[in-house]
Protein backbone atom coordinates (compact mmCIF):
# COMPACT_ATOMS: atom_id res chain seq x y z
CA UNK A 1 0.00 0.00 0.00
CA UNK A 2 2.98 2.44 0.27
CA UNK A 3 3.91 2.62 -3.02
CA UNK A 4 0.38 4.14 -3.99
CA UNK A 5 -0.28 7.63 -4.36
CA UNK A 6 -3.10 9.94 -2.38
CA UNK A 7 -5.76 9.84 -5.25
CA UNK A 8 -5.20 5.80 -5.36
CA UNK A 9 -5.42 5.67 -1.57
CA UNK A 10 -8.84 7.92 -1.35
CA UNK A 11 -10.03 5.72 -4.29
CA UNK A 12 -8.75 2.12 -2.54
CA UNK A 13 -10.05 2.86 0.80
CA UNK A 14 -13.82 4.20 -1.34
CA UNK A 15 -13.72 0.90 -2.86
CA UNK A 16 -13.22 -0.93 0.12
CA UNK A 17 -10.19 -2.93 -0.84
CA UNK A 18 -8.65 -2.20 2.71
CA UNK A 19 -9.64 0.56 5.63
CA UNK A 20 -7.85 3.55 7.09
CA UNK A 21 -7.46 1.03 10.05
CA UNK A 22 -5.28 -1.16 7.99
CA UNK A 23 -3.58 1.42 6.17
CA UNK A 24 -2.51 3.70 9.16
CA UNK A 25 -1.47 0.10 10.55
CA UNK A 26 0.92 -0.70 7.67
CA UNK A 27 2.39 2.98 7.75
CA UNK A 28 2.83 2.83 11.46
CA UNK A 29 4.34 -0.85 10.59
CA UNK A 30 6.75 1.06 8.22
CA UNK A 31 7.91 3.56 10.61
CA UNK A 32 8.85 1.35 13.35
CA UNK A 33 10.95 -0.36 10.85
CA UNK A 34 12.81 2.33 9.32
CA UNK A 35 12.60 5.72 11.38
CA UNK A 36 15.43 4.34 13.45
CA UNK A 37 18.25 4.70 10.38
CA UNK A 38 16.57 7.99 9.20
CA UNK A 39 15.90 9.61 12.73
CA UNK A 40 12.63 11.14 10.39
CA UNK A 41 10.19 11.24 13.38
CA UNK A 42 10.45 13.08 16.80
CA UNK A 43 7.34 11.82 18.11
CA UNK A 44 5.47 8.60 17.07
CA UNK A 45 1.51 8.95 17.75
CA UNK A 46 0.57 5.33 17.04
CA UNK A 47 -2.75 4.98 19.99
CA UNK A 48 -4.07 8.24 18.20
CA UNK A 49 -3.55 7.68 14.83
CA UNK A 50 -5.30 3.62 15.01
CA UNK A 51 -8.02 5.32 16.85
CA UNK A 52 -8.67 8.51 14.17
CA UNK A 53 -8.85 5.83 11.98
CA UNK A 54 -11.69 3.58 13.31
CA UNK A 55 -13.26 7.11 13.51
CA UNK A 56 -12.44 7.71 9.55
CA UNK A 57 -13.45 4.22 8.74
CA UNK A 58 -17.23 4.78 10.79
CA UNK A 59 -17.45 7.76 8.84
CA UNK A 60 -16.87 6.45 6.08
CA UNK A 61 -19.48 3.11 6.62
CA UNK A 62 -21.98 6.24 7.73
CA UNK A 63 -21.49 7.47 3.96
CA UNK A 64 -20.12 11.21 5.27
CA UNK A 65 -16.20 10.16 3.95
CA UNK A 66 -14.70 13.06 2.02
CA UNK A 67 -11.44 12.64 -0.64
CA UNK A 68 -9.02 12.05 2.32
CA UNK A 69 -10.91 10.42 4.76
CA UNK A 70 -8.96 7.91 6.33
CA UNK A 71 -5.63 8.65 4.67
CA UNK A 72 -2.80 9.22 7.05
CA UNK A 73 -0.18 11.97 7.52
CA UNK A 74 2.69 13.52 9.33
CA UNK A 75 2.81 16.90 10.76
CA UNK A 76 6.40 18.66 11.01
CA UNK A 77 6.81 19.20 14.56
CA UNK A 78 6.49 22.91 14.56
CA UNK A 79 2.93 22.51 14.23
CA UNK A 80 0.81 22.79 18.16
CA UNK A 81 -0.70 19.64 18.31
CA UNK A 82 -3.48 19.45 21.09
CA UNK A 83 -1.71 16.67 23.90
CA UNK A 84 1.03 16.02 21.96
CA UNK A 85 4.34 17.45 22.52
CA UNK A 86 5.04 20.18 19.66
CA UNK A 87 9.54 20.70 20.12
CA UNK A 88 10.16 22.81 17.27
CA UNK A 89 13.33 20.45 17.42
CA UNK A 90 14.83 22.14 20.23
CA UNK A 91 15.42 21.33 24.00
CA UNK A 92 13.67 24.56 24.94
CA UNK A 93 10.37 22.99 24.15
CA UNK A 94 11.47 19.29 24.64
CA UNK A 95 8.69 19.55 27.31
CA UNK A 96 6.10 21.18 25.77
CA UNK A 97 2.71 19.98 25.08
CA UNK A 98 0.15 22.28 23.25
CA UNK A 99 -3.24 22.68 24.75
CA UNK A 100 -4.45 23.57 21.21
CA UNK A 101 -4.17 22.80 17.86
CA UNK A 102 -3.16 24.88 14.66
CA UNK A 103 -5.48 25.66 12.17
CA UNK A 104 -3.60 23.21 9.54
CA UNK A 105 -3.86 20.31 12.02
CA UNK A 106 -7.75 20.97 12.74
CA UNK A 107 -8.13 21.06 9.32
CA UNK A 108 -6.89 18.13 8.63
CA UNK A 109 -8.41 16.20 11.64
CA UNK A 110 -11.86 17.58 10.31
CA UNK A 111 -10.88 16.06 6.73
CA UNK A 112 -10.52 12.82 8.48
CA UNK A 113 -6.73 11.86 8.04
CA UNK A 114 -5.04 10.15 11.29
CA UNK A 115 -1.50 11.67 12.35
CA UNK A 116 0.80 9.19 12.59
CA UNK A 117 3.47 11.49 14.32
CA UNK A 118 5.68 14.76 14.29
CA UNK A 119 8.74 15.08 12.37
CA UNK A 120 12.34 16.24 12.96
CA UNK A 121 13.38 19.19 12.27
CA UNK A 122 16.14 21.94 12.17
CA UNK A 123 15.75 23.94 15.55
CA UNK A 124 12.90 26.21 15.21
CA UNK A 125 12.93 26.12 11.66
CA UNK A 126 16.84 27.55 11.71
CA UNK A 127 18.75 25.53 8.88
CA UNK A 128 19.21 23.72 5.94
CA UNK A 129 20.40 20.28 6.31
CA UNK A 130 18.66 19.71 9.31
CA UNK A 131 21.62 19.14 11.38
CA UNK A 132 20.59 21.92 14.15
CA UNK A 133 17.95 19.35 15.76
CA UNK A 134 17.86 18.54 19.46
CA UNK A 135 16.83 15.17 18.60
CA UNK A 136 19.85 14.56 15.93
CA UNK A 137 20.01 14.68 12.63
CA UNK A 138 17.57 13.68 10.15
CA UNK A 139 19.32 10.90 7.49
CA UNK A 140 18.61 11.19 3.64
CA UNK A 141 16.92 7.98 2.43
CA UNK A 142 19.36 8.20 -1.11
CA UNK A 143 21.85 8.06 0.79
CA UNK A 144 22.46 7.97 4.93
CA UNK A 145 25.63 10.12 4.76
CA UNK A 146 23.95 13.00 3.56
CA UNK A 147 21.83 15.57 5.13
CA UNK A 148 18.03 15.61 3.62
CA UNK A 149 17.70 19.35 3.27
CA UNK A 150 16.30 21.80 5.71
CA UNK A 151 14.40 22.86 8.00
CA UNK A 152 11.47 20.05 6.73
CA UNK A 153 14.08 17.50 6.28
CA UNK A 154 12.22 14.86 8.56
CA UNK A 155 9.05 15.42 6.61
CA UNK A 156 10.97 14.95 3.27
CA UNK A 157 12.82 12.08 4.43
CA UNK A 158 9.62 10.44 5.68
CA UNK A 159 7.39 10.94 2.55
CA UNK A 160 10.92 9.68 0.14
CA UNK A 161 11.29 6.90 2.16
CA UNK A 162 7.19 5.71 2.09
CA UNK A 163 6.65 5.97 5.81
CA UNK A 164 3.59 8.22 5.03
CA UNK A 165 1.83 9.47 1.93
CA UNK A 166 2.27 13.03 3.04
CA UNK A 167 3.67 14.98 5.49
CA UNK A 168 3.40 19.06 6.36
CA UNK A 169 6.34 21.69 6.06
CA UNK A 170 6.99 24.95 6.34
CA UNK A 171 8.80 27.03 4.38
CA UNK A 172 10.92 30.47 5.52
CA UNK A 173 13.69 30.35 3.28
CA UNK A 174 12.98 27.69 0.65
CA UNK A 175 12.55 24.77 3.78
CA UNK A 176 9.78 23.01 1.84
CA UNK A 177 11.65 23.22 -1.42
CA UNK A 178 15.23 22.37 -0.59
CA UNK A 179 14.65 19.23 1.29
CA UNK A 180 12.27 18.27 -1.39
CA UNK A 181 14.72 18.62 -3.96
CA UNK A 182 17.28 16.62 -1.73
CA UNK A 183 15.29 14.18 -1.39
CA UNK A 184 13.28 13.65 -4.61
CA UNK A 185 9.69 14.89 -3.68
CA UNK A 186 7.61 17.25 -4.56
CA UNK A 187 6.96 20.36 -2.02
CA UNK A 188 5.03 23.42 -2.45
CA UNK A 189 5.36 26.69 -0.57
CA UNK A 190 1.94 28.43 -1.14
CA UNK A 191 1.57 32.30 -1.17
CA UNK A 192 2.10 34.37 1.35
CA UNK A 193 -1.15 34.22 3.82
CA UNK A 194 -2.83 31.42 1.36
CA UNK A 195 -2.39 29.37 4.54
CA UNK A 196 -3.29 30.06 7.97
CA UNK A 197 0.21 30.71 10.33
CA UNK A 198 -2.39 30.19 13.30
CA UNK A 199 -0.58 27.45 15.69
CA UNK A 200 2.54 27.27 13.78
CA UNK A 201 5.12 28.27 16.04
CA UNK A 202 6.94 31.53 14.26
CA UNK A 203 10.89 31.78 13.19
CA UNK A 204 10.27 34.85 10.93
CA UNK A 205 6.22 35.76 10.66
CA UNK A 206 6.64 37.83 7.35
CA UNK A 207 8.47 34.79 5.41
CA UNK A 208 6.97 31.36 7.31
CA UNK A 209 4.32 30.03 5.17
CA UNK A 210 2.85 26.35 5.31
CA UNK A 211 2.15 23.65 2.32
CA UNK A 212 2.46 20.30 1.94
CA UNK A 213 5.46 17.66 1.30
CA UNK A 214 4.20 14.80 -1.14
CA UNK A 215 5.48 12.53 -3.69
CA UNK A 216 3.54 14.24 -6.82
CA UNK A 217 2.13 17.59 -7.52
CA UNK A 218 -2.30 15.92 -7.70
CA UNK A 219 -1.25 14.33 -4.04
CA UNK A 220 -0.29 18.05 -3.25
CA UNK A 221 -3.34 19.58 -4.92
CA UNK A 222 -4.99 17.27 -2.61
CA UNK A 223 -3.35 18.49 0.31
CA UNK A 224 -3.63 22.18 -0.55
CA UNK A 225 -7.50 21.80 -0.58
CA UNK A 226 -8.03 20.77 2.70
CA UNK A 227 -4.43 23.52 4.19
CA UNK A 228 -5.74 26.42 1.66
CA UNK A 229 -8.22 29.46 3.35
CA UNK A 230 -9.37 32.31 5.24
CA UNK A 231 -8.42 31.98 9.16
CA UNK A 232 -9.62 34.91 11.27
CA UNK A 233 -7.23 33.84 14.16
CA UNK A 234 -4.51 34.60 11.49
CA UNK A 235 -4.04 38.41 11.19
CA UNK A 236 -1.52 37.55 8.12
CA UNK A 237 -3.98 35.40 6.39
CA UNK A 238 -5.62 36.65 3.13
CA UNK A 239 -9.76 36.53 2.77
CA UNK A 240 -9.85 35.36 -0.31
CA UNK A 241 -11.87 32.13 -2.49
CA UNK A 242 -10.14 29.11 -2.37
CA UNK A 243 -10.38 27.55 -5.95
CA UNK A 244 -10.26 23.53 -6.40
CA UNK A 245 -6.79 22.73 -6.50
CA UNK A 246 -7.11 19.52 -8.49
CA UNK A 247 -9.39 20.66 -11.25
CA UNK A 248 -6.96 21.97 -13.62
CA UNK A 249 -4.33 19.64 -13.41
CA UNK A 250 -5.09 18.19 -16.78
CA UNK A 251 -4.87 21.34 -18.73
CA UNK A 252 -2.26 21.71 -21.54
CA UNK A 253 0.40 23.91 -21.15
CA UNK A 254 0.53 24.69 -25.32
CA UNK A 255 1.37 29.07 -24.71
CA UNK A 256 2.53 28.55 -21.47
CA UNK A 257 5.20 31.31 -20.91
CA UNK A 258 8.19 29.81 -18.77
CA UNK A 259 11.01 32.40 -17.45
CA UNK A 260 14.19 31.48 -17.48
CA UNK A 261 16.31 33.87 -15.22
CA UNK A 262 19.70 34.19 -15.99
CA UNK A 263 21.15 34.92 -12.69
CA UNK A 264 19.91 31.01 -11.90
CA UNK A 265 22.24 29.61 -14.26
CA UNK A 266 25.74 31.34 -13.26
CA UNK A 267 28.94 29.94 -12.24
CA UNK A 268 27.23 28.62 -8.75
CA UNK A 269 25.16 26.11 -10.18
CA UNK A 270 26.58 22.51 -10.75
CA UNK A 271 27.51 21.64 -14.20
CA UNK A 272 25.83 18.41 -13.95
CA UNK A 273 22.61 19.70 -12.39
CA UNK A 274 22.44 22.56 -14.50
CA UNK A 275 22.23 19.52 -17.63
CA UNK A 276 19.21 18.01 -15.73
CA UNK A 277 17.35 21.13 -15.53
CA UNK A 278 17.82 21.96 -19.11
CA UNK A 279 16.26 19.05 -19.81
CA UNK A 280 13.66 19.22 -17.78
CA UNK A 281 12.82 22.29 -19.46
CA UNK A 282 13.29 20.74 -22.42
CA UNK A 283 10.49 18.95 -22.31
CA UNK A 284 8.32 21.73 -21.43
CA UNK A 285 9.53 22.95 -24.26
CA UNK A 286 8.04 19.98 -26.18
CA UNK A 287 5.05 19.77 -24.99
CA UNK A 288 4.54 23.83 -26.44
CA UNK A 289 5.81 26.14 -23.93
CA UNK A 290 7.56 28.77 -25.18
CA UNK A 291 10.92 29.83 -23.51
CA UNK A 292 11.69 33.65 -22.50
CA UNK A 293 15.02 34.47 -20.78
CA UNK A 294 14.22 37.31 -18.21
CA UNK A 295 16.17 38.90 -15.37
CA UNK A 296 15.84 39.07 -11.86
CA UNK A 297 19.01 41.82 -11.19
CA UNK A 298 18.34 42.48 -7.34
CA UNK A 299 18.24 38.30 -6.84
CA UNK A 300 21.84 38.26 -5.58
CA UNK A 301 20.96 40.64 -2.81
CA UNK A 302 18.58 37.66 -1.59
CA UNK A 303 20.58 36.17 0.84
CA UNK A 304 22.05 39.07 2.94
CA UNK A 305 18.95 40.52 2.62
CA UNK A 306 16.78 37.50 4.33
CA UNK A 307 19.74 37.23 6.61
CA UNK A 308 18.85 40.59 7.96
CA UNK A 309 15.13 40.18 8.26
CA UNK A 310 14.84 36.52 9.13
CA UNK A 311 16.99 37.10 12.19
CA UNK A 312 15.41 40.27 13.09
CA UNK A 313 12.16 38.55 13.32
CA UNK A 314 13.32 35.44 15.15
CA UNK A 315 14.73 37.88 17.91
CA UNK A 316 11.31 38.95 18.38
CA UNK A 317 9.49 36.19 18.03
CA UNK A 318 11.74 34.10 20.85
CA UNK A 319 12.17 36.56 23.25
CA UNK A 320 8.82 34.98 24.69
CA UNK A 321 11.56 31.74 25.44
CA UNK A 322 12.39 33.11 29.00
CA UNK A 323 11.79 29.98 31.54
CA UNK A 324 8.92 31.70 33.04
CA UNK A 325 5.27 30.41 31.35
CA UNK A 326 6.23 27.49 29.15
CA UNK A 327 8.81 25.66 28.34
CA UNK A 328 12.55 24.73 29.66
CA UNK A 329 13.74 26.23 32.94
CA UNK A 330 17.35 26.26 34.22
CA UNK A 331 17.82 24.45 37.52
CA UNK A 332 17.83 26.62 40.69
CA UNK A 333 18.27 30.14 39.20
CA UNK A 334 19.70 32.81 41.66
CA UNK A 335 17.58 35.54 40.49
CA UNK A 336 15.15 36.84 37.27
CA UNK A 337 18.16 37.57 35.06
CA UNK A 338 19.80 34.39 36.27
CA UNK A 339 16.52 32.41 35.24
CA UNK A 340 16.44 34.09 31.91
CA UNK A 341 20.70 34.23 31.06
CA UNK A 342 20.48 30.07 31.30
CA UNK A 343 17.33 29.35 30.32
CA UNK A 344 18.05 30.62 27.25
CA UNK A 345 21.50 29.67 27.12
CA UNK A 346 21.15 26.21 27.66
CA UNK A 347 17.40 25.99 26.51
CA UNK A 348 18.63 27.48 22.82
CA UNK A 349 21.26 25.84 20.55
CA UNK A 350 24.20 27.46 18.70
CA UNK A 351 22.30 28.04 15.71
CA UNK A 352 19.64 29.39 17.00
CA UNK A 353 21.56 31.76 19.09
CA UNK A 354 24.02 32.87 16.18
CA UNK A 355 19.85 34.19 14.64
CA UNK A 356 19.21 35.84 18.28
CA UNK A 357 21.94 37.58 18.43
CA UNK A 358 22.70 39.23 14.95
CA UNK A 359 18.88 40.05 14.42
CA UNK A 360 18.93 41.69 18.45
CA UNK A 361 22.02 43.61 16.86
CA UNK A 362 20.06 44.62 13.37
CA UNK A 363 16.98 45.78 15.51
CA UNK A 364 19.17 47.68 18.19
CA UNK A 365 19.45 51.77 18.34
CA UNK A 366 21.90 52.97 15.46
CA UNK A 367 21.91 50.38 13.52
CA UNK A 368 18.09 49.49 12.61
CA UNK A 369 18.22 51.95 10.20
CA UNK A 370 21.44 51.00 8.46
CA UNK A 371 20.49 47.33 8.71
CA UNK A 372 16.74 46.25 9.10
CA UNK A 373 15.52 49.35 6.78
CA UNK A 374 17.73 49.21 4.62
CA UNK A 375 16.88 45.11 3.93
CA UNK A 376 13.51 46.00 3.58
CA UNK A 377 14.09 48.71 1.21
CA UNK A 378 16.08 45.61 -0.93
CA UNK A 379 12.88 43.20 -0.10
CA UNK A 380 10.61 45.62 -1.99
CA UNK A 381 13.50 45.93 -5.32
CA UNK A 382 13.09 41.66 -5.02
CA UNK A 383 9.99 41.83 -5.21
CA UNK A 384 9.48 44.64 -8.01
CA UNK A 385 11.70 41.86 -10.09
CA UNK A 386 9.06 39.42 -10.11
CA UNK A 387 6.04 41.28 -10.59
CA UNK A 388 7.77 43.06 -13.83
CA UNK A 389 9.07 38.85 -15.04
CA UNK A 390 5.39 38.06 -14.75
CA UNK A 391 3.99 40.65 -16.93
CA UNK A 392 6.01 38.81 -19.30
CA UNK A 393 5.53 35.20 -18.36
CA UNK A 394 3.63 32.72 -16.63
CA UNK A 395 5.99 30.63 -14.58
CA UNK A 396 9.71 30.74 -13.95
CA UNK A 397 11.84 27.56 -13.68
CA UNK A 398 15.06 27.01 -12.26
CA UNK A 399 17.09 25.02 -10.07
CA UNK A 400 16.04 24.43 -6.13
CA UNK A 401 19.56 23.99 -5.15
CA UNK A 402 22.60 24.58 -6.95
CA UNK A 403 24.22 20.99 -5.62
CA UNK A 404 22.98 17.85 -4.73
CA UNK A 405 22.53 16.71 -1.30
CA UNK A 406 25.99 16.99 0.38
CA UNK A 407 27.41 15.07 3.47
CA UNK A 408 26.71 15.13 6.98
CA UNK A 409 29.20 17.67 8.84
CA UNK A 410 29.98 18.94 5.34
CA UNK A 411 29.34 22.91 6.21
CA UNK A 412 28.70 22.47 9.76
CA UNK A 413 31.58 24.79 10.42
CA UNK A 414 30.51 27.05 8.00
CA UNK A 415 27.14 28.80 8.10
CA UNK A 416 27.71 31.17 4.81
CA UNK A 417 27.80 28.12 2.72
CA UNK A 418 24.90 26.44 4.15
CA UNK A 419 23.12 29.66 4.08
CA UNK A 420 23.95 29.07 0.31
CA UNK A 421 21.93 26.02 -0.14
CA UNK A 422 19.03 28.23 -0.18
CA UNK A 423 20.45 30.81 -2.54
CA UNK A 424 17.33 29.92 -5.53
CA UNK A 425 14.65 29.98 -2.83
CA UNK A 426 15.03 32.80 -0.98
CA UNK A 427 13.64 35.31 -3.15
CA UNK A 428 10.47 33.92 -3.72
CA UNK A 429 10.12 34.12 0.23
CA UNK A 430 10.81 38.04 0.40
CA UNK A 431 8.59 38.62 -2.51
CA UNK A 432 5.93 36.22 -0.91
CA UNK A 433 5.08 34.30 -4.22
CA UNK A 434 4.36 31.05 -4.38
CA UNK A 435 6.60 28.07 -5.22
CA UNK A 436 7.45 24.56 -5.55
CA UNK A 437 9.86 21.77 -6.24
CA UNK A 438 9.47 18.60 -8.05
CA UNK A 439 11.58 15.84 -9.02
CA UNK A 440 13.39 16.51 -12.31
CA UNK A 441 16.14 13.77 -12.44
CA UNK A 442 19.42 12.45 -10.55
CA UNK A 443 23.05 13.22 -10.45
CA UNK A 444 25.57 11.04 -8.79
CA UNK A 445 22.55 8.80 -7.90
CA UNK A 446 20.75 11.55 -5.71
CA UNK A 447 17.87 13.42 -6.45
CA UNK A 448 17.77 16.89 -8.57
CA UNK A 449 14.71 19.32 -8.16
CA UNK A 450 13.34 21.99 -10.43
CA UNK A 451 11.91 25.12 -8.98
CA UNK A 452 8.50 26.59 -10.48
CA UNK A 453 7.93 29.98 -9.08
CA UNK A 454 4.39 31.83 -10.19
CA UNK A 455 2.69 34.89 -9.80
CA UNK A 456 0.62 35.47 -6.83
CA UNK A 457 -2.48 33.22 -5.86
CA UNK A 458 -1.22 31.24 -8.83
CA UNK A 459 -1.23 27.64 -7.23
CA UNK A 460 -3.47 26.24 -9.18
CA UNK A 461 -1.20 27.08 -12.15
CA UNK A 462 2.09 25.79 -10.57
CA UNK A 463 0.36 22.44 -10.15
CA UNK A 464 -1.18 22.06 -13.63
CA UNK A 465 2.45 22.78 -15.15
CA UNK A 466 4.16 20.49 -12.32
CA UNK A 467 1.61 17.62 -12.99
CA UNK A 468 1.43 17.42 -16.60
CA UNK A 469 5.80 17.01 -16.37
CA UNK A 470 4.83 14.31 -13.89
CA UNK A 471 2.39 12.67 -16.18
CA UNK A 472 5.52 12.26 -18.63
CA UNK A 473 8.33 11.50 -16.20
CA UNK A 474 8.60 8.79 -13.65
CA UNK A 475 11.07 10.84 -11.71
CA UNK A 476 8.57 11.07 -8.72
CA UNK A 477 7.92 7.49 -8.48
CA UNK A 478 11.55 6.34 -7.48
CA UNK A 479 12.18 4.89 -4.49
CA UNK A 480 15.22 4.96 -2.47
CA UNK A 481 17.07 1.94 -2.69
CA UNK A 482 16.18 -0.59 0.56
CA UNK A 483 13.05 1.16 1.31
CA UNK A 484 10.57 -0.21 -1.37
Amino acid sequence: MHTKSIAELSQGLARGDFSSEELTRAYLNRINNFNGPLNALITITADEAIAAARAADNTRQAGNAGALTGVPLLHKDIFCTRGVKTSCGSKMLDNFISPYDATVVEKFKAAGMPMLGKTNMDEFAMGSSNETSFYGPVKNPWDTDTVPGGSSGGSAAAVAARLAPAATGTDTGGSIRQPAALCGITGLKPTYGRVSRYGMVAFASSLDQAGPMTRSAEDAAYLLNVMAGFDERDSTSVERETPDYTANLNNDLKGLKIGLPKEYFNEGLDADVARVIDDAIKHYQSQGAELVEISLPNSNLSVPTYYVVAPAECSSNLSRFDGVRFGYRCENPENLEDLYTRSRSEGFGAEVKRRIMIGTYALSAGYYDAYYLKAQQLRRLISDDFKQAFEKVDVIMGPTAPDVAFKLGEKASDPVSMYLSDIYTIATNLAGLPGMSIPAGFVRDMPVGLQIIGNYFDESRLLNVAHQFQLNTEWHQKIPQGFE
